[in-house]
């Protein structure tokens, strides 16, 4: 008797089963511009401006755009023309100068998208202190990146630690560490003896500074990227000329950048 009223309660919990379909909202796709321009430790420059448009959280495809035309004007009338490379990213031959005002230009869709922004220097990355007892568990790896502030001048930072085994980033200004030394954290529980850790420092401004700490508050600092879904709307310095209620999400950033690669021990 008791074999055959498990058994029905059995079958009447597989019948009450059902597939619920949640629907979730969908909002109209945003444009989403990434142009950075970096002066690197070797005296050369990397500029480029990635273009995407944002996607629904379960899609795996990203919405890559390639028909945009891309130039930087710098304030002394110079144009740099970008080319389209491949996912959505257009790529220019430009030698950032202190002191220089740059003048990004997007056009798309009968569309002009601009920004404005100049070089900001920072301080060199100098050496790398291990810690192997890190964590909760004691047993952590963690890494401090060190650099020296300049004394009487006011700097913001934005920090990069990028491993094959996890990323993590900051941004942080000094205010309360004027002429001295700080650092940059990274730590990741599957880091291990061997791997490489690059270390990247850049100089950015106050409204850079902002809409970055803004970013990772919302998304965390460890994580593929401070450009994906995010709950709030975080406003950059791109603005649509031909419609300023249609903004674009992203940043235009030009920066001095130090770079550090350390092999863990």
């Amino acid at each position: 008797m008791k074999k055959i009223l498990l058994l029905f309660i059995l079958l009447g919990l597989i019948s009450c089963e059902e597939v619920i379909e949640v629907d979730l909202n969908e909002s109209e796709p945003k444009l989403v511009i990434e142009a950075s321009i970096n002066l690197l430790n070797d005296g050369t420059s990397y500029a480029y401006v990635k273009i995407t448009r944002t996607y629904p959280y379960f899609d795996v495809e990203v919405p890559y755009v390639s028909n945009a035309e891309v130039r930087i004007t710098d304030d002394l009338g110079v144009v740099f023309p970008f080319d389209y490379l491949e996912n959505g990213k257009y790529e220019g031959d430009l030698m950032p100068e202190m002191g220089r005002v740059y003048n990004l230009e997007v056009v798309l869709d009968g569309e002009t998208f601009t920004g404005s922004q100049q070089l900001y220097s920072v301080a060199n990355l100098d050496f790398v202190e291990q810690n192997n007892e890190g964590g909760f568990s004691g047993e952590d790896i963690e890494l401090k990146a060190f650099f020296t502030d300049p004394e009487g001048v006011q700097n913001f930072y934005f920090f990069e630690g990028l491993s094959d085994k996890g990323d993590s980033r900051d941004a942080f200004w000094d205010n309360f560490f004027d002429g001295n030394v700080f650092f940059g954290f990274y730590s990741n529980e599957d880091i291990s003896s061997g791997d490489e850790v690059v270390f990247n420092l850049f100089g950015v401004d106050v409204a850079f500074y902002n809409f970055m700490f803004t970013l990772l508050q919302q998304t965390g600092a460890n994580n593929n990227g401070p450009f994906e879904t995010q709950p709030a709307t975080v406003r950059g310095n791109i603005i649509n000329e031909t419609n300023s209620e249609d903004f674009p999400l992203g940043y235009f950033r030009i920066s001095e950048v130090s770079t550090l690669s350390y092999i863990v021990e």
